[in-house]
């Protein structure tokens, strides 16, 4: 049983890749483009696996998938894959509208059609799943309930407007075709490997460097969080029993602001860190001007999830302490990564 993944070389990509072949032992199919947040050294523990077939490309090339997919006859596909930072979006909209939108549909189209080639068993069995993001449903207010599936869509930034234009795609494709497609929609996640564009390694990178720890406006704009192998198993779960034309939330149900999630960073920080000169680490916190479009709350309700016998195994202290450390023990891996080294890697 092969499954196709694409964006397997990112932060949540590579995760999933590693933990379906612990969980599942079956072969991935790893698509992925490498650009700046796909990494080969994601990938590394798994050496020379042979259920782990990388291939370098775009998503988004018709041609390419549809050989990929006549090749490997994969009973999954899992679209992890394409432009997710919202500063950037911010910058420049139109890769996130190119990648995002055009890319994605493409590759939802070129698999639609191999789907309705395949035989019926075959047929009934072939999954979609769409991983998206809880910033398609926008900002709620403080006395708002947390989003349950079906929330209206209200994105406040390009990145969250081509991930919301792409559900509708995948949405119309189920209601159209009887595709079978899921969409998930998933919380801020963290963990081991993730680029350090993102929150919470780029607070521990810059703390153990003494630099400032830069948080937007007054830093009370709440989140959930998920660790992502917390993630990986619940899109496993969904994969196998999901419901075709359903979308679930993951997320776990704490709320954080972001100057709380900073703070207790920097306090495990100091018990961790206790020669360094930096502590408190607090100190290094400032706060810059805010970020346009930002969200001031998002929150997610999971109970769609429970009904698949998931909820999050692992505690967010707990986690968020593993991350740190991690960041710690592999200083290799930070400077590859900051310096940009990763990307000479040897074609295959």
């Amino acid at each position: 049983m092969t499954i196709l993944v694409t964006g397997g070389a990112g932060f949540i990509g590579s995760h999933f890749v590693r933990d379906w072949i612990a969980a599942k032992g079956t072969s991935v199919i790893n698509l992925d483009k490498l650009t700046y947040a796909g990494n080969l050294h994601n990938l590394d523990n798994l050496g020379h696996d042979s259920r782990h077939h990388f291939v370098s490309g775009d998503f988004g090339d018709r041609t390419l998938v549809q050989k990929l997919l006549e090749s490997h006859k994969p009973v999954a596909v899992i679209h992890l894959g394409g432009e997710t930072h919202i500063e950037r979006s911010i910058h420049d909209p139109n890769p996130f509208i190119q990648t995002n939108v055009a890319g994605s549909f493409a590759l939802l189209e070129e698999v639609r059609h191999y789907w309705q080639r395949l035989e019926d068993d075959k047929k009934s069995a072939f999954r979609f799943l769409n991983v998206s993001t809880d910033e398609v449903y926008g900002s709620l207010d403080p006395q708002e309930p947390p989003c349950k599936e079906g929330h209206p869509f209200q994105p406040n930034s390009p990145y969250a407007a081509s991930k919301a234009a792409f559900d509708h795609l995948v949405r119309a494709s189920f209601v159209t075709y009887g595709f079978p497609a899921l969409t998930t929609h998933t919380c801020n996640n963290f963990g081991p490997y993730q680029f350090p564009d993102k929150l919470i390694p780029a607070m521990i990178i810059n703390a153990l460097k003494g630099k400032p720890l830069p948080l937007y406006g007054d830093g009370l704009q709440s989140r959930n969080w998920i660790y992502v192998k917390d993630l990986c198993e619940a899109l496993r779960l969904i994969l196998e029993n999901g419901k075709p034309g359903d979308s679930y939330n993951i997320a776990d149900t704490a709320e954080l602001t972001n100057l709380e999630l900073v703070t207790h960073l920097c306090v495990l920080l100091d018990a961790l860190k206790t020669e360094s000169p930096h502590r408190p680490h607090t100190r290094l916190i400032s706060h810059i001007q805010d970020r346009k479009g930002h969200d001031r709350r998002r929150a997610m309700d999971c109970h769609k999830m429970e009904k698949l016998d998931w909820k999050p195994g692992h505690r967010f202290d707990v986690t968020l302490l593993r991350t740190i450390m991690w960041y710690i023990d592999h200083p290799a891996w930070v400077q590859n990564v900051m310096s940009g080294a990763y990307r000479t890697w040897v074609t295959l």
